[in-house]
């Protein structure tokens, strides 16, 4: 019985995951220009910031061939833009001052880079010496957006 389900559902999930390929959501790896990075307070802390956050919180994505395979192109279009809309490295014009509250919560929780990027990214993991350099320029970004 478990043999005919499985001579079933194998080849039926095989046909599945070939006709989602046919959808062209996900696949729009698209980086839009570059219009104005934030103060930064040098270069290390955007060296820092393009190891660890570019990727999702900037225009300068690297997408990576799992990017183009669907449903995993649909969670990583997903998660980047929704990831440019909260914070944009990128497009600092865009009214990014709001967030920048937001950076001491980032650095005492370290919940940035999320765990599952870090699986198939580790050199965006930053050790506790880069964490603080990080969070100190970030601070300072932070500083001059402050009333």
């Amino acid at each position: 019985m478990i043999k005919k389900i499985l001579g079933i559902a194998i080849p039926v999930l095989l046909a599945a995951l070939l006709l989602i390929q046919l959808s062209p959501y996900g696949r729009k790896h698209v980086n839009p220009p570059v219009t104005s990075e934030p103060p930064w307070n040098n270069p290390q802390t955007r060296a820092l910031a393009k190891r660890a956050c570019f990727d999702c919180h900037s225009n300068e994505t690297a997408w990576q061939w799992y990017s183009n395979i669907a449903p995993i192109s649909w969670l990583v279009y997903n998660d980047v833009a929704e990831r440019r809309r909260r914070l944009n490295f990128s497009d600092w014009n865009r009214s990014q001052g709001q967030y920048v509250d937001e950076f001491s919560e980032v650095y005492y929780e370290r919940n940035m880079p999320p765990a599952n990027y870090l699986l198939l990214h580790p050199a965006a993991r930053l050790s506790e010496a880069e964490w603080k350099q990080f969070y100190d320029g970030l601070e300072s970004i932070a500083a001059k957006y402050q009333p």
